[in-house]
């Protein structure tokens, strides 16, 4: 409320296309400059294209397109000083309207490494994680705290439900359930990681907390996300 039509979003940072991470950036388009987003060129290649969102917003504010390296190398965001930020490709897949859709490439999504500058905590952020990767277990290993794909219970939950024809996988996401799901891959990380799980689908039954899901989940020492929450070092 610093002025008419004000936010104090400095910069968006998008993890892939898919539209349920990037469908806010149409709300954003009476900013009052360029909007800075950060992504890889698979992403960017997306949204000019498959799904023109960054065409649509030249007509609005513009875009000032930052591009996101996926050899390792660190970067930092001037609007957000004293964090540090390193992306990982990750296997999941492109969504529907890419031309990588089923034949992923590297970028098409990606985790951050978030590290404070002042003191080397580390947090790990992974919204889409079909496959965990010896470089993606590494970072877990290595992070204070790692907020993870949380997206089904099952593999096929979305198949038993009516809700579509696709498994868990089929969409790049990890099931929580079962001997390779990512509750057993949590219970790996150290005891003092916080673990968090995001990008909870509205048909996870660890959603209604008086189910047995739910205590799984809280018996095994992880947390699921919720709208506002902060971080303190």
């Amino acid at each position: 409320a610093r002025a008419i039509r004000d936010t104090a979003i400095c910069a968006v940072l998008l993890m892939d296309a898919q539209i349920d991470h990037t469908t806010g950036l149409y709300m954003l388009r009476e900013h009052r400059q360029p909007l800075e987003i950060w992504c890889t060129e698979p992403v960017r290649e997306d949204l000019e294209h498959g799904n023109p969102l960054f065409k649509l917003l030249q007509h609005y504010c513009g875009v000032a397109w930052k591009r996101i390296p996926l050899d390792g190398t660190t970067f930092e965001i001037s609007a957000v000083p004293g964090l540090r930020f390193t992306a990982l490709p990750l296997l999941s897949n492109a969504p529907p309207y890419s031309p990588h859709r089923d034949r992923p490439v590297p970028g098409d999504n990606i985790g951050l490494i978030v590290e404070s500058i002042a003191d080397g905590k580390r947090l790990f952020y992974a919204p889409g994680l079909g496959e965990i990767e010896a470089h993606a277990s590494a970072a877990m290993q290595r992070s204070d705290c790692v907020m993870v794909d949380g997206t089904c219970w099952h593999d096929d939950e979305m198949i038993a439900l009516g809700l579509s024809k696709k498994r868990a996988r089929d969409m790049g996401h990890r099931a929580l359930d079962g001997a390779g799901g990512m509750l057993a891959a949590l219970a790996k990380l150290p005891a003092a990681t916080r673990k968090i799980l995001i990008h909870i689908n509205n048909t996870n039954p660890i959603l209604d907390e008086d189910g047995s899901e739910f205590a799984q989940v809280r018996a095994a020492s992880v947390e699921l996300a919720w709208d506002g929450m902060d971080f303190h070092p």
